[in-house]
């Protein structure tokens, strides 16, 4: 489109944006993992949350968007639409990995 990502993060958030959901065309759907140097650019650049999105193919991915990408939190489809993980284990897994994450809901 033309428009630098870091540019477009930093005036959503100036117009009054409460949270950015970062998603990657390029990594959604891979389930090889988000893009996590675009995410930790924009993520340590505005002072709102980032969520990553896109590629999530293993709870370690989100461990990975979160520790590495210093998102916020971390979007998820596929691998539970299908049944790959349950919410149950991802979460076990996120906890076990040192991220707080709300296990009753």
């Amino acid at each position: 489109m033309g428009i630098d990502a870091l540019w477009w993060a930093k005036e959503v958030e100036r117009l009054g944006a409460g949270e950015i959901c970062l998603n990657s065309i390029d990594a959604d759907g891979t389930k090889q993992g988000y893009e996590l140097t675009i995410t930790k650019m924009i993520a340590e650049n505005v002072k709102i949350p980032v969520i990553a999105s896109g590629g999530a193919g293993h709870p370690q991915h989100m461990v990975d968007a979160i520790k590495i990408g210093k998102a916020s939190a971390a979007l998820i489809a596929s691998i539970v639409h299908y049944g790959e993980w349950t919410i149950r284990e991802i979460k076990e897994y996120m906890a076990n990995q040192g991220i707080p994450v709300r296990m009753v809901w």
